[in-house]
């Protein structure tokens, strides 16, 4: 990490919690150079950083204040939040942490569900396209590992000055910026977290037309490669939005697959929930005849199913929904060179009763 960077995270954590109001001024260039250990040139680049993304401004003989990013009176100050369902698993969580923070800053939210259907998107972003308040959207992707006929929209939405800021996966056919987990990385410590337990024949259960699915496989197959355990295609499983919408069918084939494995690594809690029935269904003991580790951490992965809970890597949440406002606002607020909003989270699996460790 860059030596200034230990700067500007310490301004926009303060920023974040509060600490620094808006309008307020910042630690002198020798207060900051004493905190951290560092070099005038170093802090001064730290500010000037923090000045591109529009967060402070100097202001001659005076010193470097914090900018007021609260929305003013009579501008644009909607933000139109996007998110696939509505359900309890992980939305409610993202969509309050959103809302807490664009309300702390004078911005409105305005909340629809796409269904994950690309014509109800289509749908969602012609609605904007003609609306003249809208500052911002925050967009979770529809089906983001296919092709989509809806990117003309987002493009002239980007034309006219609206920010866009997608979460929990991204359209790879856009530059524009995302807030989700590291899907590739935390898939690989899932992974990793059975191998270090034991186990040398692990299958997967993934969805193939989202993002996350393309990026937790990716993480699966370096986890494999690396500790050089057998791997074969016919352990890999691909499902998708109408499988588990349909039920049991898929995860019975899916059972057929993973004959021979030990473990399996699942895309999601619900999707391991489902595995689960069907495997006990079968007669097969978990974690005895074959372990699970999914994602999301959900509340499905800590109540269990059938009295086995559910290790899984955490789903960020409302830690996510509160960085994705706070970056919508910077994106809003930025100069010239615009803030790099794109943030990814890192976590580590929480291990409970589906895992069986061989001695």
């Amino acid at each position: 990490m860059a030596k200034y960077q230990k700067i500007i995270d310490w301004i926009t954590e303060c920023i974040d919690e509060g600490t620094l109001k808006p309008g307020e001024k910042l630690p002198s260039e020798n207060e900051l150079c004493d905190r951290f250990g560092l070099s005038r040139q170093t802090v001064r680049h730290a500010i000037g950083k923090l000045a591109e993304d529009g967060l402070l401004e100097s202001r001659r003989g005076s010193g470097t204040y914090l900018v007021d990013q609260r929305a003013e009176e009579g501008e644009r100050n909607v933000i139109a939040v996007v998110t696939t369902y509505v359900d309890d698993y992980i939305f409610p969580s993202t969509i309050r942490g959103i809302e807490s923070t664009l309300s702390d800053k004078g911005y409105s939210m305005q909340l629809s569900f796409s269904d994950n259907t690309v014509g109800k998107e289509r749908q969602i972003l012609t609605d904007l396209l003609s609306r003249s308040d809208i500052a911002g959207i925050i967009m979770e992707p529809v089906k983001s590992a296919l092709p989509n006929p809806n990117m003309e929209l987002y493009r002239k939405l980007q034309d006219r000055n609206v920010k866009i800021l997608f979460i929990n996966s991204f359209y790879p056919e856009l530059d524009m910026p995302h807030v989700s987990l590291n899907d590739a990385e935390c898939a690989y410590r899932a992974v990793k977290a059975l191998i270090n337990l034991g186990h040398r024949d692990i299958g997967c259960v993934l969805k193939l037309d989202d993002g996350q699915g393309r990026e937790r496989y990716r993480g699966y197959l370096r986890a494999i490669t690396e500790a050089g355990v057998p791997f074969s295609y016919d352990h890999v499983n691909w499902i998708d939005t109408i499988d588990i919408r349909n039920g049991k069918a898929a995860f019975i084939k899916a059972k057929e697959r993973l004959s021979g494995c030990s473990a399996v690594f699942c895309y999601n809690d619900q999707v391991a929930g489902m595995l689960m029935e069907v495997l006990m269904d079968a007669g097969l003991k978990i974690p005895q005849q074959m372990s699970i580790v999914a994602m999301d951490d959900s509340d499905i992965a800590r109540m269990g199913v059938r009295g086995v809970t559910v290790s899984s890597i955490p789903h960020p949440k409302a830690e996510l929904g509160k960085r994705a406002a706070q970056n919508m606002i910077r994106m809003i607020h930025s100069g010239q060179i615009a803030f790099n909003a794109t943030y990814e989270f890192k976590e580590d699996v929480v291990l409970r009763d589906s895992v069986r460790h061989f001695e």
